[in-house]
This record gives C-alpha cells, sequence and structure tokens, in this order.
C-alpha cells in the first residue's frame, strides 16, 4: 500500500502543506488545491481544527489527504481514523514509524543527516522527508547527504517555494516537494480560495515546464516531404536535416514522408517530467494511449485524441 501511495505523490509532485484555523475552509481549500492541478493535501495537526478538517476533506472532497507534523501515535491513530491516507512528521520517531507500518499507512518522517536516513533504513523506509529543506542549506546539501543512499527518496519541505521548488524536482532522489507557498494560513483564514487555486496552478506549470518540442506535419511520401522540409527551410534559412522517417528542419519542423500519427501531423510538447504530465492530464480527464510509449525509462508517448487534425506528442527533456 505504502509503495502505491508514493507513487501516487511522486507523479503529483508537490504537497500543499496546509495549517487549517477554521473547518469550514476545509471542502473549498481542498477543491481550490483540485482545480488548481494538485488534488493533494497535507494537513498539519498544529490547529484544533486539524482532525475535523482532515475528516471533512476525505469524506466531501476527492483530494488526497494526509496528516502533517506527527509527533506521537496517538495523533497518528486520531489522523487515520479521520481518514488520512499518509502521514508526515518532522522527525524520525520509531514508535510513529511502526505504528503506521502496522497500519498499512504511508509514513514519511523527517531526517536532517545521515544518520537519520541510515536510522530510516533500519527501520524498512524508502522514502523520508528532508526537513527543514532550505535552513539546512537546500538543494546543495539535500543532493550531497542523498549521494550515497541511492535507495532512498525524498520530500523535502521547509522554505521551499516557486523559486526553488523545480531545482529540488529536478534531483533524481526527490520524489515531490511539500510546501505552503500556495495555501499561505492568511489567504486561507481570507477565504481567497481563487487566489490559492491561481497560485496552485502557476506552481503546477512550472513544475511540469511545458514548452513546444516541434511541429509534425505528415506529407504524402519522400518527394513531398523533401519539397515542404525545403521550402520553410528557405522561409526562415534554418538547415534542413534529412532522416529515414522524416526530415527535420532545424528542432522546429518534422515532415513526416508519409502519413504519421494525425490526419494533419503531430505536436509535440516537451515537459520536465514525462509521469507528472500523464499524471496531470488524466487528472483532467485526458486519455494518454501507453502503447505509444516509447523508452525505459519512458521518454515519449501520444495522447489519445486528436486535436484539430493533430496528436499531442509528449517528449521527456533531457
Amino acid at each position: 500500500m505504502s509503495e502505491a501511495m508514493f507513487k501516487k505523490i511522486g507523479n503529483l509532485g508537490i504537497v500543499p502543506v496546509v495549517v487549517m484555523n477554521d473547518v469550514e475552509n476545509a471542502v473549498p481549500l481542498a477543491n481550490a488545491l483540485i482545480k488548481g492541478g494538485l488534488p493533494v493535501a497535507e494537513v498539519t495537526l498544529r490547529t484544533a481544527a486539524a482532525e475535523e478538517s482532515i475528516r471533512r476533506m476525505a469524506n466531501e472532497t476527492d483530494i488526497l489527504v494526509g496528516a502533517g507534523t506527527v509527533l506521537s501515535t496517538e495523533q497518528a491513530d486520531k489522523a487515520i481514523k479521520a481518514g488520512a491516507k499518509f502521514i508526515v512528521s518532522p522527525g524520525l520517531n520509531p514508535g510513529v514509524v511502526k505504528f503506521c507500518q502496522d497500519k498499512g499507512v504511508a509514513i514519511t518522517p523527517g531526517t536532517s543527516n545521515p544518520t537519520d536516513i541510515e536510522a530510516a533504513m533500519g527501520l524498512g523506509l524508502k522514502v523520508v522527508k528532508f526537513f527543514p529543506a532550505e535552513p539546512m542549506g537546500g538543494v546543495k546539501t539535500l543532493k550531497a547527504i542523498a549521494g550515497p543512499y541511492k535507495m532512498m527518496k525524498f520530500l523535502p519541505t521547509g522554505g521551499i517555494t516557486t523559486k526553488t521548488v523545480a531545482d529540488y524536482l529536478s534531483l533524481p532522489c526527490v520524489l515531490a516537494c511539500g510546501g505552503s507557498w500556495m495555501v499561505k494560513p492568511a489567504t486561507v483564514d481570507a477565504k481567497k480560495f481563487d487566489e490559492v487555486e491561481a497560485i496552485t496552478r502557476e506552481s503546477v506549470q512550472l513544475m511540469l515546464g511545458f514548452d513546444l518540442a516541434h511541429l509534425g506535419i505528415n506529407c504524402a511520401d519522400a518527394d513531398s516531404a523533401l519539397e515542404c522540409a525545403n521550402t520553410l527551410g528557405g522561409l526562415f534559412d534554418l538547415e534542413v536535416k534529412p532522416g529515414n522517417s522524416s526530415n527535420f528542419v532545424s528542432t522546429i519542423f518534422e515532415i513526416m514522408k508519409g502519413n504519421g500519427s494525425g490526419d494533419n501531423g503531430h505536436i509535440a510538447i516537451r515537459t520536465n517530467n514525462i509521469w507528472r504530465a500523464i499524471a496531470y492530464l488524466e487528472s483532467k480527464g485526458i486519455e494518454v494511449d501507453m502503447s505509444t510509449a516509447k523508452g525505459d525509462p519512458m521518454i515519449a508517448v501520444y495522447l489519445k485524441d486528436q486535436y484539430y487534425g493533430f496528436t499531442i506528442h509528449l517528449l521527456q527533456k533531457k
């Protein structure tokens, strides 16, 4: 169960860390996060409203809700009974870890040094929190600490912002990032849920890093493909690079020597993380055709539907 949960969290990429002061804000906040593209929240057990907020989110929305700042087995038990699907703690408490393991609930305890990590390994953990991330030295420190522990994944949390989240997520050792910049208590207390949604959407787009790789154009045969490539290359004084199944015009156009994917062609979109991009698109009801996946690990896949005569080709950035 824990492995499936961590895979889901890893595909989401960012875990909003929420402080709830009013249970009436729980459902609208959860819905704002969902609309913004992050159907997940870690509700910290720092306030009297936390437990009931977890319960309402779990029962009344489709968000994946967990509990944070869990310091005891009693707190873990209450959070799980309220509907928390994962547990996060600031430090490594073996009693809390074993309690959650016995319950079959994913737990991510806090670590900040090699000794903590090795203690976590001794408990059979494969994912730990790196906390507090920025005060401990940020990306540079995490990269150095994680070096000897290739088997461990990290969820850095603490002081991360839109300016640094992409740097953390670029590290192979990082499963996901936790952060409160999307859900600042003052914003939530003021019921500015549109603002939460907007910041969340901005953070998701920053994480995914979508941009145009190239436009693919279908041609009837090799001769017409070469003519098309030379024409487009001549228009913009771009280099034409002949290939076996297609010709590239610089990196902007791919001219297919025959009927490729799509009625007219394909649009190739690059992303920072293809698995997170798939999870994001599927959360919007967009189907991905996994039978077209290429590479191990995967580097390319098509969406199932066409859009105005073009298929969409997702590409993993190098």
